[in-house]
């Protein structure tokens, strides 16, 4: 039988807000029980600390600042329109690679990479669409922060009444049903806009009506983290909704699930023992939870030390379909697919990172990261000081400098940052502490 994949993405969820991941409070049981039943990375990495670089990257299998729209920190729904910043159509994608193989492709939920007529999901190799096209959406409303109602379904704005991620979920579920019924292989991209702002849960339909011009939906005077631990939850239950249709269809086996997130938590999460948080290339900004599940290959229960980040899924999807990246596009990531088989096996590699906003720039090696904060260089040993709170910069500078220039060099492969592109921060000092 052929390998179906679901990849679950979750918006600004933090490192520990899960159980499995040492969370304080019983939000995510289902999340756990995959975790119960698979693989738990420990060492997973997000490719930006903000949301559509990140989604640039699992889209190719590329790292990011290969693209132009990936530039910005992040798209911003002032850009509908706008024929350079998204995803082109001519780029290969985990989606059209995959419908070429001949598998049923759907994008359900959030898309954030670039608007219409230029750029699409459908365009990008997606059979199906539904869900909001810019960066975050009302749950109830379903309104962008500029108040334009987004929520689409194949390229049509359509209005459906009900919390977002309780419509995303149930879509999913019956697309799975759809695909068993058809016995169709097929990847499911079930990307939610769960936990991001504003902070709502299936009751807050009436606070939902106070957003829009004036009163943007980054709720900045809201939310706390009891009301974002019942999101997370909410959403917790979709993602058994979804494990449940794979059960009902006899496909949980070959079926490959992953649940991550595109960066690092906000204002309400949970990222202990890691500081920082999104917009940040410190550890709480870019280290993500990991949870697979592949029962035909992966054994229940285990862990893996091995280093991962977002784009790597694109060639394991790939390789475990029997298809390959496109030649012209090779991909930057690492397959995983014999780390789901034996958890014990580690492959060395090196992860980079750059953003414009502060001029962050990151390496992680082995147990070492480097990492540059506008003219502040650090060095830290991840391993034993996941807080970064220890610079050993100046007690090993030969390693600082070997870092360095390992990051340069490999900058040098890639387009500069442009000038003119954007970073777009929703709050500040003024706002909170």
């Amino acid at each position: 039988m052929a390998t179906n994949f679901i990849f679950i993405l979750a918006d600004d969820l933090g490192y520990a807000d899960l159980g499995c991941y040492g969370g304080r409070a019983p939000v995510s049981p289902n999340i756990d029980r995959m975790a119960a039943q698979g693989l738990r990375f420990t060492r997973g990495y997000a490719n930006s600390s903000v949301c559509s670089p990140t989604r640039f990257a699992l889209a190719t299998g590329r790292y990011q600042y290969r693209l132009r729209g990936a530039a910005e920190e992040p798209i911003g729904s002032a850009m509908r329109g706008d024929k350079v910043m998204g995803l082109p159509p001519s780029h290969p994608t985990i989606a059209s690679r995959l419908k070429e193989a001949g598998y049923r492709t759907a994008l359900i939920g959030k898309w954030h990479l670039g608007f219409p007529p230029h750029f699409s999901p459908q365009a990008s190799g997606y059979d199906e669409h539904f869900g909001p096209l810019s960066g975050g959406v009302d749950y109830h409303t379903h309104q962008d922060s500029f108040g334009v109602h987004d929520l689409f379904e194949n390229g049509t704005e359509v209005n459906r009444d009900g919390y977002l991620t309780d419509l995303l979920s149930t879509r999913a579920a019956e697309f799975v049903t759809r695909c068993g019924k058809d016995k169709k292989p097929f990847l499911l991209s079930l990307h939610y806009t769960a936990p991001h702002w504003p902070w709502e849960t299936r009751d807050d339909g009436e606070l939902a009506k106070g957003f829009g011009k004036g009163n943007p939906i980054y709720h900045l005077d809201g939310g706390n983290i009891h009301v974002y631990r019942r999101m997370i939850h909410h959403m917790d239950e979709g993602i058994g909704k979804v494990l449940a249709a794979l059960d009902d269809q006899g496909l949980a086996k070959d079926t490959i699930v992953v649940f991550t997130s595109d960066n690092g938590g906000e204002r309400f999460s949970d990222s202990w023992p890691l500081v920082g948080g999104k917009m940040d290339l410190m550890e709480g900004g870019i280290r993500v939870p990991y949870v697979v599940r592949w029962p035909a290959r992966t054994p229940a229960g285990t862990t893996t030390d091995q280093l991962a980040i977002t784009m790597d899924w694109v060639p394991t999807f790939f390789e475990a379909a029997g298809t390959k990246p496109h030649p012209d596009y090779p991909s930057d990531g690492l397959s995983l697919v014999k780390q789901l088989a034996d958890p014990s096996a580690v492959t060395d590699r090196p992860l980079f990172w750059r953003m414009k906003h502060k001029e962050q720039r990151a390496m992680r090696v082995g147990r070492w990261k480097y990492l540059k904060v506008d003219e502040h260089e650090y060095l830290f040993d991840v391993v034993t000081d996941e807080r970064e709170r220890a610079n050993l910069a100046k007690r090993q500078p030969e390693r600082l400098a070997e870092m360095r220039a390992a990051w340069q060099a490999w900058d040098a492969t890639l387009p500069p940052i442009p000038d003119d592109a954007g970073v777009r921060l929703v709050y500040g000092k003024k706002d909170m502490p």
